[in-house]
This record gives structure tokens, C-alpha cells and sequence, in this order.
């Protein structure tokens, strides 16, 4: 099992942003590879410490994360399951600020990487459309996503600015001494690699805009609005030494023509007729697995629930299943003709017709607590 973020960082989940970013600074400093040379423990907390706040200073992120834990970045094995160091010195260098030599990350990033900085490319975002029953059950998607890929033919050099560095370093004479500053290199973007050669279908930095189908797992249960990765399926990087995006992945969820869902749980409006209720029937409803019969017994009141067990929707943290709750509404006719208006008129008086509520036929208020119990 997964640590949990708030105790990577040691915080507690009423934790400010700029609580969250001063405890992952501290812990990102502790564990950097510049002062634990060799230790591969302290990069592990490194990598923690960076992946727990890349989730926790997003508003949006932070949400999903309190209310479905690891599950709504990881369903389905969609990325979030640890960082690599590019990801890391490239998106949080700003935390650093001056404590490694005055570059940033650029001083701590050499160290590591053999000098040569590696920049992610680009990444995308798609919204994928599901119906209930795909929710449900889960499902596996094929989608064609235009990502941006080194064109074939593309070669590139050793970018003579920078010396391929991807940075370039600057040192002033201040009122407080000389100072050193380590910039992106505006020649080659950060990629210490400049267009040697391209075909003349690519842009100016070799890339070339491509279609490509995807193969989306989706884990039963999500929820509208929560947001899945796949790692490596975003734009290609330029340059010879990049890696590539990831494609960011937005469910959004259709409303179903009969069903409603609350959570894990789902609601049909079963409507009966007077004569119905009186005798009892069978009725044929939707689930999110196909049609079934539920029996209808004589006397059933209008507004009773029936509760079908796990016919709902399967949690995205493996809880279980969801309920279907079927509300029997009674359908009282409008309109009748003579011979039904005297029917009735004569049963006004009759003791089977008088209300005569018994201990099981709970109130308004009591259903709504059952439903939430």
C-alpha cells in the first residue's frame, strides 16, 4: 500500500499551500541527491516527497485525492506510481531557490544527470465520454490522440551556446559580491540540442504532428471530472535526449435515461398503477448490467424503496459495490369514466380503503435515513 502524501510531507490535511511548500522544500532538500551522493534511499524520499507534492499544492488534485486516495490518479495503472528525476528537477526547480550553488536546479540536476539537462515534452489533455454501464463496469478505450513526434530524418547537434548544458551560467559583481546565476538556454530551449538537419514537412524544431490511437484502460468506477494519466503518450520532446509527455486523461460521465447515481449507488423511479399496487405485479427495470424482474407485492404503498444488493456501481478504492434503490411510485388516474367514478365513490366508506399505516411502512423522513444508512 501506498504512503499516504500528508504523512510523506508530515503535514496534516488543514495543511495551508504554503505550508505544503515549505514542508516539501525542507524534505526535498534533505533527501537531494547533491547530499546524499550514492544513497538510494534518500532518492526514494526524494521521489516521494515530489510526487506527494505535485498532487497536494493542486487545488483540484488535492480534492480528488481526500475524497478517493491514491485510486484517482492510479486506476487502472495510469502513471502516479513514482516520478522520475526528469519530472522532478524540470517541473519544482522554483522550491530550490539558491540552496544548491545559486542555480536552482541546475546545480543539483548536473550533479545527477551527467550534466546534460533532459526536458519532458509537452502534455495533453483529452475528455473521454463514458456511459453508466462503461463506468460500471469498466471498460477499454481506443482513442485517436494528434501528438507532436520527431520527425523522421530529424538530427540534431550539440547546442554551441550552452555547450549542451541546457543552461547557461552567469556571474555578476553586486554590492554583496559576485554572485552566479544558471538561466534556461534561450538558443536550444533547455534541451542542449539544436536542429542539425530536418525534413521540410517538420516545424522548426524537427517536430511533426502525428495521429495515433491509444489504448485507455478505464477501472470501473470512476467518477465525472476525475482525471487519469498514461505516462509517456503526450507530446515527444525535441532534441535527442528528451521523453515524452503524458496524455491526461478527463472522465466525463453521460446521463443515463433511467438510472440515476449517487456514489456508488443508484436510483430508478419505478411507476406503478393503482390497480398494481393493489394486487401486486412483476415489473421489468434497467441495471447497469442488462434488464432484470423484481416482484411488486399486493398492497405495496407509494414511495416504498426496494433495495437490489451490489447492483450498483463498484468503488474506485475496492470498497464493494453499490446498491439499485427502486422508488415505487403509486400512479393515481386523472381522469375516469362514470362507472369507475362510482366504483370508487362506493368504496369512499369501505374500512379495506382507510389509511392504515403499519410499523413497517415507514415515513418520509425515515426512508431518507435508511437510503443514507
Amino acid at each position: 500500500m501506498k504512503e499516504d502524501f500528508y504523512d510523506i510531507l508530515g503535514i496534516s490535511k488543514n495543511a495551508t499551500a504554503a505550508e505544503i511548500k515549505k514542508a516539501y522544500r525542507k524534505k526535498a532538500i534533505e533527501y537531494h541527491p547533491d547530499k546524499n551522493p550514492g544513497d538510494a534511499k534518500a532518492e526514494e524520499m526524494f521521489k516521494k516527497a515530489a510526487e506527494a507534492y505535485e498532487v497536494l499544492s493542486d487545488p483540484d488534485k488535492k480534492a480528488r485525492y481526500d475524497q478517493y486516495g491514491h485510486q484517482a490518479f492510479e486506476g487502472g495503472g495510469f502513471g502516479g506510481g513514482g516520478m522520475n528525476m526528469e519530472d522532478i528537477f524540470s517541473q519544482f526547480g522554483d522550491i530550490f531557490g539558491s540552496a544548491f550553488g545559486g542555480g536552482g536546479f541546475g546545480g543539483g540536476f548536473s550533479g545527477f544527470g551527467g550534466g546534460q539537462r533532459r526536458v519532458k515534452g509537452s502534455n495533453l489533455r483529452i475528455r473521454v465520454k463514458l456511459t453508466l454501464e462503461e463506468i460500471a463496469n469498466g471498460v477499454d478505450k481506443k482513442i485517436k490522440v494528434k501528438r507532436k513526434k520527431v520527425a523522421q530524418g530529424t538530427t540534431y547537434k550539440t547546442c554551441t551556446t550552452c555547450n549542451g548544458q541546457g543552461q547557461v551560467t552567469r556571474i555578476q559583481n553586486t554590492i554583496l559580491g559576485r554572485m552566479q546565476t544558471a538561466t534556461t538556454c534561450s538558443t536550444c530551449g533547455g534541451t542542449g540540442q539544436i536542429i542539425d538537419k530536418k525534413p521540410v514537412n517538420a516545424d522548426a524544431q524537427g517536430m511533426l504532428l502525428t495521429e495515433e490511437t491509444v489504448s485507455i484502460k478505464i477501472p470501473a468506477g470512476v467518477v465525472d471530472g476525475m482525471q487519469l494519466k498514461v505516462s509517456g503518450k503526450g507530446n515527444e520532446a525535441p532534441g535527442g535526449n528528451g521523453i515524452p509527455g503524458d496524455l491526461l486523461v478527463a472522465i466525463e460521465e453521460q446521463p443515463h435515461p433511467t438510472l440515476q447515481r449517487e456514489g456508488d449507488n443508484l436510483h430508478y423511479d419505478l411507476y406503478i398503477s393503482f390497480s398494481e399496487a393493489v394486487l401486486g405485479t412483476s415489473k421489468e427495470i434497467d441495471t447497469v448490467t442488462g434488464k432484470v424482474r423484481i416482484k411488486i407485492e399486493p398492497g405495496t404503498q407509494s414511495g416504498k424503496i426496494l433495495r437490489l444488493r451490489k447492483k450498483g456501481v463498484p468503488s474506485i478504492n475496492s470498497y464493494g459495490t453499490g446498491d439499485l434503490l427502486v422508488h415505487v411510485n403509486v400512479w393515481t388516474p386523472k381522469s375516469l369514466s362514470k362507472e369507475q367514478k362510482d366504483f370508487f365513490e362506493s368504496m369512499r366508506t369501505d374500512d379495506h380503503f382507510q389509511p392504515k399505516p403499519e410499523k413497517e411502512d415507514k415515513s418520509f423522513f425515515e426512508k431518507v435515513k435508511d437510503m443514507f444508512s
